[in-house]
């Protein structure tokens, strides 16, 4: 409508695109417009815009109709290693090297189960990374792929992870062939400080000493929250002083529940199934409190545990031929991640 394009056109071209499902144009969208005038009106002769970092949509007049088209850029694969000592947090750490947002976050998450990002860190603890991109015929990054390797060294420890794929499904191992996954990850929240822990403490409203029997998370407001295990949500709504309120039964014997959200994730509500790590709300102030948190709790056999002293069982082993398939596929990850160095350096 800016640059006075008929009714007709717009028309025209919105039901082609929504019919062939490519309306996925958000604001920031830089949208190619080549046009020519006729009794008054502007036409448009074609249109260009991307929906993602890889496929572009272009719309051409044929007569008095539009033919839309996708094409979707040739990308070639490329494996890299990065690696740094970190000064002050992981995520500048990973950014000062060029890891992408969406691998920092997947990092994140692969060690979400045997790393506390809050408190586990200090200033001189290391990772390294392998993983894939996908770079266009100018060398610009268009996409990244999988996580290959993940190591870090925290704590005077290290960890180290192999991407293995077995009977369809991918998951993460350290070089025991130990499963990373855990029945509860250690946070369910990234970048946030801890900032009331479990116990006897004053209340910052009531003003008198009780039991706070969760752990608080300093964060601000949106900062997505995790469901810590998979299950099925047993409440999703207002709940008391706990503001917008979530539990989860993981199992016969665990529940977790996440409190004073400003907002609940996509689809969260009673009965519905979630999984480790969806984002199932947003950490607001709603409810008996006095700034933006999560307020976590731990329910052990109905009983509230103190999260960060939790010990949970360690995740599987691979056996028999599983484990022998896994034994050769990191040999070969160990061999590719030594010529990477190698050819770094």
């Amino acid at each position: 409508k800016k640059y006075k394009i008929s009714n007709s056109d717009i028309n025209n071209i919105a039901t082609e695109i929504k019919k062939r499902k490519l309306s996925s144009i958000f604001a920031g969208t830089e949208i190619k417009i080549v046009i020519k005038k006729e009794d008054e009106e502007n036409k448009i002769v074609s249109l260009f815009y991307p929906i993602n970092e890889i496929t572009n949509i272009e719309i051409k007049r044929e007569k008095n109709q539009f033919s839309v088209n996708k094409t979707i850029l040739e990308l070639n694969k490329k494996e890299i290693v990065l690696s740094n000592t970190i000064k002050n947090n992981l995520y500048s750490s990973m950014v000062e090297v060029g890891v992408e947002p969406n691998i920092i976050i997947e990092f994140a998450n692969i060690f979400g189960f045997e790393v506390d990002f809050q408190r586990d860190i200090r200033t001189g603890d290391k990772f390294e990374v392998y993983y894939e991109r996908y770079l266009d015929e100018d060398g610009i990054v268009r996409n990244t792929g999988k996580i290959i390797y993940a190591s870090m060294y925290v704590n005077n420890k290290d960890f180290s992870l192999y991407s293995f794929k077995y009977n369809k499904e991918i998951g993460y191992y350290d070089v025991d062939g130990k499963s990373v996954i855990k029945t509860l990850m250690k946070t369910p929240i990234n970048g946030a400080r801890l900032s009331s822990s479990f116990g006897l403490r004053k209340h910052p409203i009531l003003g008198y000493n009780k039991l706070h029997q969760g752990t608080d998370f300093a964060a601000p407001r949106g900062t997505p929250i995790m469901a810590s295990g998979s299950g099925v949500v047993v409440m999703a709504q207002k709940y008391k002083g706990y503001g917008n309120y979530v539990r989860i039964k993981h199992n016969a014997t665990f529940e977790t529940a996440y409190a004073h959200m400003y907002k609940f994730g996509r689809g969260i509500r009673k009965g519905v199934r979630v999984y480790q790590s969806q984002i199932i709300g947003y950490v607001g102030s709603t409810g008996m409190s006095t700034g933006p948190h999560l307020h976590y709790e731990v329910i052990k056999n109905k009983k509230k545990i103190n999260s960060q002293r939790l010990k949970l069982p360690s995740g599987k082993i691979l056996d028999n031929e599983a484990r022998n398939k896994f034994e050769v596929d990191r040999i070969k990850i160990d061999v590719r991640l030594a010529e990477l160095r190698r050819n770094k350096s």
